[in-house]
């Protein structure tokens, strides 16, 4: 059972005292239906880091294997598991930089592939952060549990968050297992393994949102947090619409009736909201927000949040939310998936708040990308020192401004199954 503190409590029942006359009498929110927009600085992040995402997931089989290698053959079906568009063989050919490849001992015409004195350099630098950083790890994924109904989550679910969380591969064994005080493993009533929270933590219990506005208010820019606490005020969400949106009044008079519902934390129990109503709308949106803020690249697959959307009660048709608010979220398409963004994470196509792991990650893509381009003129014409050397500049393609492009005739299939 999670006992939560008694400052808690009153403070969310005393939330919904308040709002309880100003919101029963109120009709729904006039809502717009908004056309998908485009937004190629976004689009461009998960075309670079689809293939990214991919190398790292073979970089750390390969770092499990027994041999030390992987063959061909082992990783020919791992296409769809890695969300790649070409072959896996082509694709560890197209990275030399990171992968060394070399004919089987025993089968010539099998090819084999290991890891590169870079690669493995990577490698050591990723688990110095993953152990400097390790308090922020558990603390963040403390978080994801407690905004499940049930405090769990499933392995499996847990699993295809591992890249987006900034979970060390063998998580389960580096990671959980050192912090009985904070997770345990259980099995649900289907027998599934999950991950479990052990005890309710007051301190963790506090929103991206809730700290942003904080700070805010601490460097003397917003007031609205502390009126919040006084429960005289709601919290605003960040909002960063597609040139024309913003400025038409149906979008204006939307969000502002949006903006204006009381804030409820993804961390406050919502078993007394109405989940038809726009009040519950709004603290689903709340969630997401708060998901995706907990990932080091802002970003997930929908498909991931799909098989948590119970734990989170969230609307079977969640989809629509990040199409109803394109001020707060973008919805990609690129690379035969659907992809969602929290807008405020990103300034002109970049991070804004990097995580060293996702610095690490820039290091790595830069590796990828330099042995690419030197393939076909040798890889001797490049050393290791160069390989790893920083180019900010090489980042990402040359930065633009934040043009976001409506695409006419563009209707998203809602909640329809990724490929």
């Amino acid at each position: 059972m999670f006992v939560k503190s008694q400052s808690f409590l009153f403070s969310v029942s005393k939330l919904f005292h308040y709002h309880h006359q100003q919101w029963r009498g109120m009709g729904a929110m006039t809502k717009v239906r908004l056309k998908w927009v485009k937004n190629k600085n976004l689009d461009h992040v998960i075309d670079t880091e689809t293939d990214l995402k991919a190398a790292c997931i073979l970089k750390d089989a390969i770092k499990r294997s027994p041999t030390g290698f992987l063959t061909a053959k082992s990783v020919a079906d791992w296409q769809k598991l890695l969300g790649l568009t070409v072959p896996v063989l082509r694709f560890l050919r197209r990275y030399p930089t990171l992968f060394h490849e070399f004919p089987h001992a025993r089968y010539a015409s099998l090819p084999c592939f290991k890891l590169t004195d870079t690669a493995l350099m990577l490698d050591s630098q990723e688990e110095i952060i993953h152990q400097s950083h390790e308090a922020d790890t558990v603390e963040r994924l403390c978080r994801v549990l407690m905004m499940m109904r049930t405090k769990t989550v499933s392995l499996r679910s847990l699993h295809s968050l591992k890249f987006d969380l900034g979970l060390p591969d063998n998580y389960e064994k580096t990671l959980v297992m050192k912090y009985p005080d904070h997770f345990c493993f259980v099995k649900a009533s289907n027998g599934n393994p999950c991950l479990k929270l052990v005890k309710w933590r007051d301190e963790f219990a506090f929103s991206a949102l809730q700290k942003r506005n904080e700070d805010n208010g601490v460097t003397g820019e917003d007031s609205s947090y502390r009126e919040f606490k006084r429960g005289q005020s709601t919290l605003t969400f960040p909002m960063s619409f597609p040139r024309g949106y913003g400025a038409q009044k149906k979008v204006k008079a939307w969000m502002d009736e949006f903006q204006k519902l009381p804030y409820i934390s993804p961390y406050d129990d919502s078993s007394n909201i109405d989940p038809e109503s726009d009040l519950m709308e709004k603290r689903a949106v709340g969630v997401l927000h708060e998901l995706l803020s907990l990932t080091i690249h802002k970003k997930t697959k929908r498909n991931y949040l799909r098989s948590m959307r119970a734990e989170l009660d969230i609307p079977h048709k969640f989809t629509r939310l990040f199409t109803r608010y394109p001020g707060i979220f973008y919805l990609s398409l690129k690379c035969k998936t659907t992809t969602v963004i929290l807008k405020e994470g990103y300034r002109r196509g970049k991070l804004v708040n990097p995580h060293p792991l996702t610095r690490l990650r820039d290091k790595f893509y830069h590796v990828m990308r330099t042995g690419f381009l030197y393939r076909a003129r040798g890889l001797g014409m490049v050393s290791k020192e160069e390989l790893l050397l920083d180019r900010p500049e090489d980042d990402l393609e040359e930065e633009g401004s934040e043009e976001e492009e409506i695409v006419e005739g563009s209707e998203l299939e809602e909640d329809s199954e990724d490929e």
